[in-house]
């Protein structure tokens, strides 16, 4: 499983990281993103159901993750 961890970005969205590596992701290969931005969390989230792609969202305190498969 690749993560991708955007916790602390402050410069840019990280939403920029997250799809990044959705976009260069090879197919079947498993991802799991670490956000701490609860507006860029619920993009995220949109963007996958809107592609259709599946997703488990898991919160731990302040850390919100998504695994899935591309």
């Amino acid at each position: 499983m690749k993560t991708i961890d955007t916790r602390g970005t402050l410069h840019y969205s990280p939403l920029i990281p997250a799809i990044v590596a959705l976009c260069e992701a090879q197919k079947g290969e498993q991802l799991e993103i670490i956000m701490d931005n609860e507006t860029a969390f619920n993009d995220l989230k949109e963007y996958l159901a809107e592609q259709e792609i599946g997703f488990r969202e898991i919160y731990d305190g302040e850390e919100l993750s998504v695994e899935f498969v591309k």
